[in-house]
């Protein structure tokens, strides 16, 4: 069971969290990291990029020339994909990029996730984040007071939009709620950056 310090926004550590094996201290598997990333980028995908083919593009209707005698190839219409303003032979149409994974391996997915920052020392846990108004410097002084990289992925436990806004604000700054973590969020991030009550609902969520 991994004991981790516990620090408050000014940097100091106020104690420790005993958090779950199962959730934090769980198996790395490469090749379920792997999906779930894929799986994760290919739903951002919009898939609406689209080329007119030869029967899409308007004109061509007249034959450039006749079929025999002029010595050159013969050709029935101006809007081939050879010739300057032809459609697109095999081009992009619109299509769903989205794939499907199973429940069980998201869930072994971010477990796997979350072990790593901590097998890595790349987690810090705070006692509680707060803000008492929409102030973007205190954020940044509490990230640099804890040791965050500046590419860091903070969980706070539930909907503060003091909170969110102030942290948004923050180039490379990412913000999660323990219903929203996906594995993409936290690999990408040098440093996870979590609430102690959202570890704790984390835990209730996949320690099972």
């Amino acid at each position: 069971m991994p004991e981790i310090k516990v620090v408050n926004m000014a940097g100091g550590e106020v104690g420790t969290i005993s958090l779950s094996d199962k959730v934090f201290a769980a198996p790395v598997n490469g090749a379920v990291l792997h999906a779930a990333v894929k799986n994760y980028l290919g739903n951002q995908r919009q898939g609406t990029q689209s080329t007119l083919t030869r029967t899409e593009v308007s004109g061509g209707g007249k034959k450039p020339w006749r079929q025999k005698g002029t010595g050159r190839a013969r050709q029935g219409s101006t809007r081939s994909p050879q010739w300057t303003h032809g459609g697109v032979a095999l081009g992009p149409k619109p299509r769903s990029y989205r794939t499907k994974l199973n429940r069980k391996v998201r869930a072994l997915a971010i477990t796997g996730a979350l072990s790593s920052k901590v097998a890595e020392g790349d987690m810090i846990v705070i006692d509680s984040i707060k803000t008492e108004e929409y102030k973007t410097k205190t954020m940044v002084k509490m990230l640099s007071d804890v040791g965050a990289a500046k590419k860091a992925l903070v969980v706070i436990p539930e909907k503060d939009d003091k909170v969110y806004r102030s942290l948004g604000n923050i180039p490379g700054v990412t913000v999660a709620y323990p219903n929203t973590l996906n594995v993409y969020d936290i690999l990408n991030s040098t440093t996870l950056v979590i609430a102690q009550d959202a570890a704790r609902k984390i835990e209730e969520v996949y320690d099972k």
